[in-house]
């Protein structure tokens, strides 16, 4: 038999044609081997231990770690009661007597717009805070600084710094209207004004600065309405009954007003009234 010979070539293509099938079998015995590797039964793992249940409670620090107040909680406060500051200034303090006195005042003199509201909302606001000065002062000694500096919680420092409003409203609120807003709400008599709760005080001391501001409202009226009747009663013996008495007498209003100092007079009379 005869030896069959091949170019070189055609050699190079087989030996190339059997490195290809060589590696192509290699690469699916190896997945192959993978494969069952993959598939292979391994034992089950140890169930882990079971825990034991929380409280389910939520703890809130609300303080540093030094004990005083985080100073997310002060900014917190701080808008709250920059929210609700209208509220406390008309309510607790002697903005609303001071201002229904100096409206009456410029209604008396027949000026309905003169000086404008924002002038006598400035002018009372910074009455009161003169007035209430020492009562501010007093609660920031005694429940302000003491929460800043972390020596009391801040439901402490809310009952210590309202007592001394307390006593402010107090003094200045009659026993009547105490009665009356106890019987309104249905509620059992204190056993003495310190046992009033701040639900019933404040309307009472409302009450009571409202019907303060109303007689020294009649006190200045009365005044500037003889003058009225004066003015009224000289244009009608005169036959002038067309001409309107308040464009005549407001001179002589404006005139008395300026002469007997009414600004200081009526400023004073209302610092002196919570002396």
């Amino acid at each position: 038999m005869s030896a069959v010979s091949l170019s070189p070539r055609t050699a190079g293509m087989l030996r190339t044609l059997a490195l290809t099938a060589l590696a192509v079998g290699s690469v699916i015995a190896i997945t192959t081997l993978g494969a069952q590797a993959s598939f292979a039964v391994t034992d089950p793992a140890d169930p882990n231990a079971p825990t034991a249940p929380g409280t389910g409670g939520i703890s809130i620090d609300i303080n540093g770690p030094d004990g005083t107040p985080s100073s997310s909680v002060l900014t917190l406060i701080g808008i709250t009661l920059l929210s609700v500051a209208p509220a406390l200034l008309l309510m607790m303090t002697s903005f609303t007597k001071i201002f229904v006195v100096l409206a009456m005042t410029r209604n008396a003199l027949s000026l309905p717009s003169i000086p404008p509201n924002q002038v006598l909302a400035g002018l009372a606001l910074f009455l009161s805070l003169f007035i209430m000065a020492p009562v501010v002062g007093e609660m920031n000694e005694v429940g302000v600084q003491p929460y800043l500096d972390g020596t009391i919680d801040f439901t402490q420092a809310l009952e210590l710094a309202s007592e001394p409003l307390r006593q402010f409203m107090l003094a200045f609120t009659r026993e009547e209207d105490l009665a009356l807003m106890t019987r309104a709400g249905g509620l059992e008599n204190p056993e003495d004004m310190s046992a009033v709760e701040l639900t019933t005080l404040i309307p009472a001391f409302m009450i009571s600065e409202l019907r303060a501001a109303f007689i020294i409202g009649f006190v200045i009226f009365v005044p500037f309405l003889v003058i009225d009747l004066v003015v009224a009663a000289a244009l009608m013996s005169m036959g002038m009954m067309m001409l309107p008495p308040v464009m005549i007498s407001l001179p002589f209003k404006i005139l008395l007003f300026v002469l007997v100092d009414g600004w200081g007079l009526i400023i004073t009379s209302l610092i002196e009234s919570y002396s």
